[in-house]
């Protein structure tokens, strides 16, 4: 389980592809490798993956098929910087909100606004996804817990603060770009359960 609190951006070294598998070498400096054993999870643009190995300050983990075709995963290159967040641990203060590390979807960025004022994403998704995703809710972006902002039929917003540009990825996102999103659990259930009532009274 994560908390949507990205510890850093650290980046892609090196990409080893396979038929249906990418390992990946993430930098990650000592304070984010301290007590990190095999196995572990680490929440890589919001992406839960499992420490296969680690060579002094390289970490690496391997990408599976499915999560390569439903993630930005597949777009990584070396060089590129990726959201990390270690898994919560107990008595950890929680920041943002529970997430599973496992993606849904992903969004493509509509616009970037920026100004003096403000740092803006407008993001569309998949129509079968938009449901959930509500005025002032919450949803996983790359790992990041973010609030929503203005909803359309087929689009919203995030609007970051400096602090979230600082340590994380999404000022590197431009138009036409793949974010990772993780719809919020409990908004999911509640949608579902309401769809499933009605339609049962509707007949």
């Amino acid at each position: 389980m994560f908390t949507g609190i990205v510890q850093a951006t650290c980046e892609v070294l090196a990409i080893d592809k396979k038929p249906g598998l990418n390992t990946l070498a993430i930098a990650m400096g000592p304070d984010l490798r301290e007590g990190l054993l095999l196995g572990a999870s680490v929440a890589n643009n919001g992406v839960c993956l499992t420490v296969t190995r680690v060579d002094d300050d390289r970490v690496f983990f391997d990408v599976m098929e499915e999560t390569l075709h439903v993630t930005n995963l597949s777009k990584l290159s070396v060089g590129s910087q990726v959201n990390i967040e270690r898994s919560l641990t107990f008595g950890s203060e929680i920041g943002g909100h529970i997430l599973s590390g496992h993606i849904h979807t992903v969004a493509k960025v509509k616009s970037v606004s920026v100004t003096d004022e403000h740092y803006d994403l407008c993001l569309t998704v998949a129509p079968d996804w938009m449901k959930y995703i509500l005025y002032k809710g919450f949803v996983g972006v790359n790992g990041c817990s973010l609030t929503v902002g203005k909803v359309t039929e087929n689009s919203f917003m995030l609007h970051l603060i400096p602090e979230t540009l600082k340590l994380t990825n999404l000022d590197s996102y431009a138009e036409g770009d793949e974010i990772n999103i993780e719809i919020d659990s409990q908004t999911q259930a509640i949608v579902d359960t309401v769809e499933r009532v009605l339609a049962q009274r509707l007949g």
